[in-house]
């Protein structure tokens, strides 16, 4: 008698992933993040965090209240002068003109970029003092002793020279914040008159003084 034939009993099937309700699921938003910026918050906005011609207290540097506001009021002032003269670079860099155009064109920039610097360091040495720095048109426009020139182009030898009044405004000011810096004990803002902002702008005075030199380029006199 034959044997019976043996069951074939189906292996179970293996559960199938559904990728696209996976792909659905992972590229659905996180509901807890709202991508959208919040924006303007400068209509009716608190209160400012600090106001200006205030210092506070925030980093313990060793100095009393009225030492560091006196410094920041001078450094304000230095900082709007050397922004200005700054500008006044740029300007005659772009308008300069005449035979020595290219030596100007480059000198003027370069020491635009020197300037640009010097105000960084003046204004965050305001910051470090507890202060608020200038920092818009505006108000440098506002507190500035460098004379405001025309929106004319001129010639290099006046260029030279609008130049050369601001910065000897600035050495002025610069001799006078190192003197009242060392008398209250901020040597901080006395090294920074003197290193930085005194020692770059005398470089420079002398390096575009030389411009209004009248001496012969072919034949000795």
């Amino acid at each position: 008698m034959a044997a019976p034939a043996k069951t074939k009993v189906a292996a179970p099937k293996k559960a199938v992933k559904d990728v696209t309700t996976s792909v659905a699921v992972a590229n659905l938003p996180n509901k807890a993040v709202n991508v959208q910026p919040i924006l303007n918050q400068q209509i009716n906005a608190p209160a400012v965090t600090q106001k200006f011609g205030t210092v506070s207290q925030r980093l313990p540097i060793g100095l009393a209240d009225d030492v560091r506001l006196e410094s920041v009021r001078m450094l304000n002032q230095l900082l709007a002068d050397t922004m200005s003269i700054r500008d006044l670079y740029k300007k005659s860099h772009w308008q300069v003109t005449g035979p020595t155009f290219y030596q100007l064109h480059l000198l003027f920039d370069k020491h635009y970029e020197e300037q640009s610097e010097l105000v960084d360091t003046i204004a965050e040495r305001i910051q470090i003092l507890g202060g608020v720095a200038i920092a818009m048109a505006h108000d440098v426009a506002e507190n500035t002793l460098i004379p405001r020139p025309p929106r004319d182009r001129e010639e290099a030898p006046v260029q030279i020279s609008r130049l050369l009044e601001a910065h000897q405004i600035i050495l002025a000011e610069c001799h006078e914040i190192a003197k009242k810096a060392d008398d209250s004990g901020d040597d901080g803002t006395n090294d920074l008159a003197v290193s930085d902002v005194m020692r770059a702008n005398e470089l420079q005075v002398w390096f575009v003084s030389e411009h209004l030199v009248d001496s012969p380029l072919v034949q000795a006199r």
